[in-house]
């Protein structure tokens, strides 16, 4: 069976520009709707993250006002408590995405944390993206990107259209402001070409073999731009 790598944050808190800290991990909804598009569409799923530790969810993203009420609260974490792949996660550094179908990084802040600067992602990333394995990358995940510049601030991705979590959601969201620093300012002093949608409407880009995904309403429509790319 094909499979998907979800790259994952390790972490459950963001560092702020005072120096104190604020609870996050995985934004639940934006791993959920693609490892359902990818799974019922006969994928599976290998979730990796920096020394192989349980990915932390964050609990925000579990509170009824995201998910419809408290019904609708309740059903995603049960569904997260039977994907197993989330308790067995494979440890990074030994990732190889010549060994997958695709490889996928789901938002929250926590990757802005660890994954924007983790080696063993950036080098994940320059290899997928040199060899043509399809990438796709949501809201906060996008900022995996950032850790893929050399020492002279260049990355394989400078050109490239990409979405993420904008300026204006994170202000509207109230943390633009005690952030050490703001994903889509980050995004375009790298070199990329940002494209911002509608806050928290979703909205997706794909460029080449790079699929990316604004929030977490983007997240199911970028889950089948890339079953598209890879049918």
């Amino acid at each position: 069976m094909a499979q998907i790598l979800f790259v994952m944050t390790g972490t459950g808190q963001l560092r702020l520009a005072d120096g104190t800290s604020h609870p996050t991990g995985y934004w639940a909804e934006e791993f959920l709707a693609p490892y359902r598009a990818f799974t019922e569409t006969g994928y599976e799923v290998v979730v990796a993250t920096p020394g192989g530790v349980v990915p932390p969810v964050d609990r925000a993203s579990l509170a009824p006002e995201f998910n419809g009420r408290q019904e609708g609260a309740d059903a995603v974490a049960a569904a997260l408590e039977t994907a197993v792949e989330l308790r067995r996660p494979i440890a990074l550094e030994k990732a190889d995405p010549g060994e997958y179908a695709a490889v996928f990084y789901p938002g929250g802040h926590g990757p802005m944390e660890d994954l924007a600067s983790d080696a063993d992602s950036a080098r994940l990333l320059t290899v997928a993206i040199e060899s043509g394995t399809p990438l796709g990358l949501v809201c906060h995940g996008v900022a995996a990107l950032a850790g893929t510049a050399d020492g002279d601030g260049t990355s394989p991705f400078v050109g490239y259209r990409v979405t993420g979590f904008t300026r204006a959601e994170e202000e509207q969201a109230g943390l633009a402001d005690r952030m050490e620093w703001v994903l889509e300012d980050r995004l375009v002093a790298l070199g990329l070409r940002f494209s911002a949608g509608a806050p928290w409407a979703p909205h997706v880009v794909v460029d080449r073999t790079l699929h990316t995904g604004q929030n977490p309403a983007s997240s199911a429509p970028l889950a089948a731009a890339l079953l598209k790319t890879l049918n």
